[in-house]
């Protein structure tokens, strides 16, 4: 169910503005998946797994979709 993406930042918030919900699921030196849940947050629908650097720091202070994005990613997405 792991998938990549060129833009994971972009896909987050594009979930999140459909309504859906996504989660950190688990981080580790080599990467963090993030768990694209169904919009009630119930059915995990997808995954995105990645080790980018700038990716891992936008989900150090923004674990899930509930979390405030303070961010000037939301602008570019």
């Amino acid at each position: 169910m792991g998938t990549t993406s060129d833009d994971p930042i972009g896909t987050l918030l594009r979930w999140e503005r459909s309504g859906a919900v996504w989660r950190v699921l688990g981080a580790a030196r080599d990467g963090v998946t993030v768990g694209l849940f169904s919009c009630d947050g119930g059915e995990e629908m997808g995954r995105i797994v990645t080790a980018d650097p700038t990716v891992r720091a936008y989900l150090d202070a923004r674990p899930d979709s509930e979390t405030p994005d303070t961010s000037s990613k939301r602008q570019h997405a």
